[in-house]
């Protein structure tokens, strides 16, 4: 019995070292600008003095409610609901941030975009400071690539910090998430439309000497 229970614990404590050691993958970004850094239009490019030290690949919604307009009803953009993943090659791996909608304590509730930590539950909340459609860049039919700047941040209830090193945020390798072409009208006033998207997102941070 001894020995049996033995190679169950040492089972199970390999088991949470591998699960662990999958979301660090994606903290292993070299400090600057290395090959991990996509290219992006330049109006929404990184400030100098700022470092890649974290990403992953969201699956999920851009959120729409329909809304009364002076012309009658138009889409309107309410927030993001998804799932940050680690991503090789495009496989999915393994979760490490949630991406959903939620008030600022920095900014006495102002509504911000909002991502926390899976393992840690630290937080960034982010306002977006420029966007581009560039053709070059951007697939056809989906939301813009953005440049955001952290507007706040908290660290997890045991002091996790992970996303509170967060400077600006890029979104970037879009598709879909757009407002739905049709189906707004004064009739279906309070509709609301989960329109499915994926995107990076990748984090900066100030850069460190080496």
């Amino acid at each position: 019995m001894f020995r049996n229970h033995s190679a169950y614990s040492f089972f199970a404590v390999a088991q949470v070292v591998l699960a662990l050691s999958l979301p660090m993958a994606a903290l292993a970004q070299s400090e600057g600008r290395g090959p991990d850094t996509p290219a992006v239009p330049a109006n929404i490019e990184v400030p100098d003095g700022y470092a890649l030290f974290f990403k992953a690949h969201a699956v999920g919604s851009q959120n729409y409610v329909c809304l009364p307009t002076a012309s009658g009803a138009s889409w309107g953009f309410v927030g993001p609901q998804a799932t940050l993943f680690d991503s090789v090659r495009g496989q999915i791996r393994q979760q490490l941030t949630t991406h959903f909608l939620s008030s600022n304590p920095a900014e006495n509730g102002v509504p911000r975009p909002t991502w926390q930590h899976s393992f840690d539950s630290s937080r960034v909340w982010g306002k977006a400071i420029a966007s581009s459609s560039d053709v070059n860049f951007v697939e056809a039919g989906a939301i813009p690539w953005l440049l955001l700047q952290a507007i706040g941040t908290a660290s997890g209830p045991t002091g996790g910090f992970v996303l509170t090193q967060t400077a600006f945020i890029h979104r970037v390798n879009t598709s879909g998430g757009i407002a739905p072409a049709t189906g707004c009208s004064s009739a279906n006033i309070g509709a609301v439309a989960l329109v499915p998207y994926s995107a990076d997102y990748l984090f900066y941070r100030a850069q460190r000497d080496n």
